[in-house]
């Protein structure tokens, strides 16, 4: 008989409340579940009501695996309850920042990296949305031909942002579309509506976003190669859901465009859509509520010979969060590390 675990989800914002309908998707081997939250209420999720507990350290006696979800108060609610977690016996997998890049907290993307899992000490985090939909697409290809550089360009949805962001975008469209000059900008500085932002995060080193740099030290720490050169600009954009990504790649010998499809292809969680002869390449309806990384427009750099473009495509609130987050226990179970 399979075996069951008692579960802790922590956060039901939009992260939260994705992990709950991929929990229910997946059929994950659950014996007791608690929704846990800065207050308690009830909430209905894809049909289904939760009943929500306000955390509290005392809320995780029996758990054995807590899924952190994000942020709950001003810092990270992982930084606040994963040691309780920890020392009641709990495996704790973070979607928060605040330990992504801790040396002694494994970074693990399932389809790139699971042999890191086992080094855990109680604690694992999942990358940053963007980063996990880059490394999925490009760690086969930095298994066959090295990668040296990567220039990637970052396409964001608002349901990055959280709910708030999605209803800003919703607001300012139809109240811009019915003719109103005044558009509220609570979430963002500028209006997003019809308008890009090049700005995700604070401005920090060199006047790179902290977005920019999770890019750079998340992909290094996962593929443990920190030669890698990687410098990116990441937007957002007025898309309600799932990000994109142009990334521009520098290998150490060249890989031609068929192969770097027949390797994209064969690789687990992607799909390429790459027919431009048929102006076949994804986009980010595609992706949405999808549990793949999609991608297409991938050619190669007629001026360097070892340069490849490519496009991709990933649902960031489910691939790009909840899902990899949900992965990660479904190795750890596989393996018979839990």
């Amino acid at each position: 008989m399979e075996n069951k675990y008692n579960v802790v989800v922590v956060g039901i914002g939009a992260v939260g409340a994705e992990m709950l309908k991929i929990l229910d998707q997946r059929k994950f081997p659950i014996g007791e579940l608690k929704v846990l939250a800065r207050s308690a209420r009830d909430e209905e999720i894809a049909g289904k009501t939760y009943s929500v507990r306000a955390a509290d350290p005392e809320e995780f006696e029996g758990a054995e695996i807590v899924f952190f979800a994000g942020t709950e108060g001003e810092k990270g609610a992982s930084v606040t309850f994963s040691p309780e977690a920890i020392k009641r016996g709990a495996v704790c997998i973070d979607n928060g920042a605040d330990f992504r890049l801790d040396p002694d907290v494994p970074l693990v993307i399932p389809e790139v990296n699971p042999e890191d899992i086992k080094k855990h000490k109680g604690l694992i985090a999942s990358p940053n949305c963007s980063t996990i939909q880059m490394v999925v697409a490009l760690a086969p290809l930095h298994r066959v031909s090295r990668i040296n550089r990567i220039i990637a360009s970052t396409y964001q949805a608002v349901s990055g942002t959280g709910r708030a962001a999605i209803r800003e975008l919703r607001e300012q469209s139809e109240n811009y579309l019915g003719g109103g000059t005044e558009l509220d900008c609570r979430v963002y500085p500028y209006r997003i509506a019809f308008n890009l932002l090049p700005h995700i995060g604070s401005f920090g080193e060199l006047a790179y976003t902290s977005e920019e740099w999770k890019m750079d030290r998340e992909t290094k720490k996962i593929l443990h190669d920190d030669s890698l050169q990687i410098s990116s600009t990441a937007v957002r954009v007025p898309v309600f859901n799932v990000h994109s990504e142009s990334v521009y790649i520098e290998t150490e010998k060249p890989i031609a465009v068929e192969e770097a499809r027949e390797i994209m292809s064969s690789a687990p969680g992607v799909i390429v859509i790459d027919e431009p002869g048929e102006a076949k390449y994804p986009t980010p309806l595609d992706a949405d509520q999808k549990d793949e990384v999609f991608v297409g427009r991938i050619r190669r750099d007629p001026y360097v010979e070892n340069g490849l473009h490519l496009w991709i495509v990933s649902d960031n609130i489910r691939k790009g969060a909840a899902l990899n987050v949900i992965q990660i226990a479904e190795k750890m179970i596989e393996k018979g590390l839990i």
